[in-house]
C-alpha cells in the first residue's frame, strides 16, 4: 500500500495528530506529533520521540484488536511518525470505560482514587473543545441528536469488548488497565469501526507492583519522568507481542 499512497493537503491539526488527505478518496495519513497536551490544552508540553511511542503502542493494540475481529480505521504504519487510516465520520463522541476510580469521576461522584467497577463504569462526553467536552447523558445524546439509538448500543458493545481485550493484554505487561478514551467512526458501507488512537495519551495504566502512574497523568499531575513512564510502557507492549 506504501507505494501506492500519497501524502497530498493539510486538512487537519488536533492536540496530538496531524490530518492530510491522500491520493485516494477513502484513505488519510496521519501524523503523531511529539506535543503533549492537558486540561483542554490549558498545559502544553512535549518531548523528543513521542508520537513515534504513540504510534507504535497504538499500532500494536490496534492490530491485536483487528486479530480480535474488531475493525480499525488503521490501514498501515507507513513510518516512525505517520499512519495511513480509512477515512470516516467520526461519531461526536469521546467514549470512555473505567475499571477503577481516577481523574474527573472522582470530583464528580466523591470516590477514592483506585475504587473498583464492577462492571466497568461506561460513560460518553461531547467532543468539542470549546465546551470542554461534557460529560452527557444519554438523554443529552438523543436532543444533540449525536447518533441514533442502534449507533450508541453499538459504540457502547465495541468499547466494552475492547476493554474485555486489553485487560488481560495489559496485565501481561504488568499494567492495570484503569481507564481509557475512544473514538469511532462510520467507513464508507457505514459500518461503525475504531479510529483515533490507543495509547498512554488516551489511557491510565498503572504499574500492577507499584501503582504507579505511568501515563499522561505524569504530565497532568507533574510527576516527572514521562518519556520514561511511555518508553517502559512501549517495551512491556513490545514484549508481550514478541
Amino acid at each position: 500500500m506504501s507505494d501506492q499512497v500519497l501524502k497530498k493537503e493539510f486538512l487537519y491539526e488536533g492536540k496530538a495528530k496531524r490530518l492530510f488527505t491522500t491520493n485516494s478518496e477513502n484513505l488519510l495519513w496521519v501524523e503523531f506529533k511529539d506535543d503533549l497536551t492537558a486540561f483542554n490544552a490549558e498545559i502544553k508540553g512535549s518531548f523528543k520521540g513521542k508520537g513515534e511511542i504513540n504510534l507504535k503502542i497504538s499500532t500494536f493494540i490496534f492490530m491485536y484488536l483487528e486479530s480480535k475481529g474488531l475493525t480499525t480505521h488503521l490501514k498501515e504504519a507507513l513510518s516512525e511518525k505517520d499512519w495511513v487510516v480509512e477515512k470516516t465520520d467520526i461519531i461526536p463522541l469521546e467514549v470512555v470505560v473505567r475499571n477503577k476510580a481516577a481523574g474527573s469521576i472522582c470530583k464528580r461522584l466523591g470516590l477514592d482514587n483506585g475504587q473498583k467497577f464492577d462492571p466497568p463504569m461506561f460513560e460518553v462526553f461531547y467532543k468539542k473543545d470549546e465546551l470542554s467536552d461534557p460529560l452527557l447523558t444519554k438523554e443529552h445524546v438523543d436532543f444533540l441528536n449525536l447518533c441514533s439509538n442502534e449507533d450508541y448500543e453499538i459504540v457502547k458493545s465495541l468499547a466494552l469488548k475492547i476493554n474485555e481485550l486489553l485487560r488481560p493484554l495489559f496485565l501481561d505487561a504488568n499494567i492495570d488497565l484503569v481507564d481509557f478514551k475512544v473514538e469511532f467512526g462510520k467507513d464508507s458501507k457505514g459500518d461503525i469501526i475504531l479510529a483515533d488512537e490507543i495509547s498512554p495519551d488516551s489511557c491510565r495504566l498503572w504499574d500492577l507492583d507499584t501503582g504507579e502512574s505511568m501515563d499522561k497523568d505524569r504530565f497532568r499531575k507533574d510527576l516527572g519522568l514521562v518519556k520514561e513512564n511511555y518508553e517502559e510502557i512501549l517495551n512491556r507492549i513490545s514484549e508481550v507481542f514478541s
